[in-house]
């Protein structure tokens, strides 16, 4: 029986694909998030200000780094410096096009947009798409100084045409196409968009005058106050339930906002009793972090200092603090790397090892690799179980042919960085990287109630775990 009721069920479905719509680009994912913690009561703090004294027992807090990636905490009432920290980490990213920073094409009578692929997208899904721009601008205040805003067009401005089977009669066998030709979408059509405009003042621009005017309409600033932005192209379909029996999420970005939807929510839910941090000894904390499909090797990503420090941070701004206290607590601290997992396909069903097939709507799976490409060991896969069994929450098992390559996550890396206990675990996904893929939606609510039980309850269970 499933620990939750359907309309539970349901709610959380319908949930993350409200986040999905509202987070076009990681910026927007994490300004989603910014403000559910602001609504659940989290204080935000800032890196470049002192957090001495600042922090408690009893405490929420948050902070972002560049905008795409974020830390949230909660304090126990118990906790002491060297205590643990109890751990869901994520990423916010997902494959995408991403405009150049000389964006402007034309072509056969056609305005076009230069792009970079971002991550390992199966491109093919991104062709006759109604497509559309949104992330990061920045904007001259006026004041001699600069501010970022955030940006979504939200009609189709953009679309990538498939070349006619008349033209190619092997498509349907195997359809190949350049990424830097094939791959770039039409804008307008020249003589609409120009419309008498001087052909010359348009080239000395980077990009074409009527996406910046169109961009700067929808801020309302003039195409002079723009200095600079990061847009991404994304499919303007919105997320949806999906299924004969509403059993499906059919959404683009799944990978990985499945999992950052659920490690926030499971986090606020574990503080919605009002008592609920008095005899907790750990630290809760989620991290989002970006730059995943690309290495994680940014500042901003997981393959940096923003956990290590933010680990630090806390430890040292409470009273009581040693020198050792970080190392102690990271002795005492376990994280959960959520990234989806691939699902066992109907029509390829080969493509999986026979006992190790994850199936949507039957709970989050445990991934393991004996060649470290996942983090989780039998101690850590241990601890995990014992709270999923207690609550009700299945969870299946998740392991690579040995035939096939196998993907990693930034669960290695950051055990690996900070010698901190790990277990990879995800939700099984069908078509994973396509611009639309597909996950179970009674899973959803099977994560959050998975974390929520998970920060409610690890440090009372670490207590009787016996390893050195």
């Amino acid at each position: 029986m499933s620990p939750l009721s359907k309309a539970q069920l349901c709610h959380q479905a319908e949930q993350l694909v409200d986040f999905i719509n509202k987070s076009p680009t990681p910026f927007h994912a994490i300004d989603v998030c910014r403000n559910w913690l602001r609504g659940a009561n989290f204080t935000e703090l800032k890196e470049k200000q002192s957090w001495c004294g600042a922090i408690k027992p009893n405490g929420r807090y948050f902070f972002t780094r560049n905008g795409s990636s974020i830390v949230a905490f909660a304090v126990g009432g118990k906790f002491r410096p060297g205590n643990g920290t109890s751990i869901v980490a994520a990423h916010s990213d997902s494959p995408c096009l991403k405009l150049k920073p000389v964006s402007r094409k034309s072509g056969a009578g056609f305005l076009q947009v230069g792009v970079q692929l971002y991550g390992g997208g199966l491109w093919h899904t991104w062709f006759d798409r109604d497509l559309s721009v949104a992330g990061r601008v920045m904007v001259n205040d006026g004041a001699g100084g600069y501010t970022s805003r955030l940006v979504q067009i939200e009609e189709p401005i953009m679309r990538i045409p498939s070349l006619a089977i008349h033209m190619d009669r092997s498509a349907n066998e195997a359809f190949k196409f350049n990424k830097e030709v094939h791959l770039t979408p039409i804008l307008a059509t020249i003589d609409k968009a120009l419309n008498g405009a001087d052909k010359d003042d348009a080239k000395k621009l980077p990009h074409h005058p009527v996406l910046l005017e169109r961009i700067a309409k929808q801020l309302g600033v003039s195409v002079g106050d723009i200095s600079d932005f990061e847009l991404c192209l994304y499919d303007t379909q919105k997320a949806t339930i999906g299924g004969l029996l509403n059993e499906l999420v059919y959404a683009a970005r799944l990978d990985n906002l499945n999992s950052s939807y659920c490690a926030i929510e499971g986090l606020i839910n574990s503080l919605s009793g009002e008592h609920a941090l008095e005899d907790d000894s750990h630290v809760r904390l989620v991290a989002l972090f970006d730059n995943e499909e690309v290495g994680s090797t940014s500042a901003y990503g997981a393959n940096s200092a923003l956990l290590e420090s933010s680990l630090r941070r806390i430890q040292a701004s409470c009273d009581g603090a040693s020198m050792a206290s970080f190392e102690e607590a990271v002795a005492n601290s376990y994280m959960i790397s959520s990234d989806v997992t691939h699902a066992v396909h109907p029509n390829y069903g080969e493509k999986h090892e026979e006992n190790h097939r994850p199936e949507l709507q039957k709970g989050p799976a445990i991934k393991s690799n004996a060649n470290q490409r996942y983090a989780t060991t039998s101690v850590t896969s241990t601890i995990l179980k014992d709270i999923a069994q207690r609550n009700g929450i299945p969870l299946q098992e998740f392991v690579v042919r040995n035939d096939c390559p196998c993907g990693s996550t930034i669960g290695p890396m950051l055990s690996a960085q900070l010698g901190l206990r790990t277990i990879d675990i995800g939700n099984p996904l069908l078509a994973m990287h396509s611009i639309r893929e597909v996950c179970g939606a009674d899973d959803v609510g099977l994560m959050v109630k998975l974390f929520e039980h998970f920060f409610a309850e690890f440090a009372a269970l670490d207590a009787k775990i016996n390893v050195d």
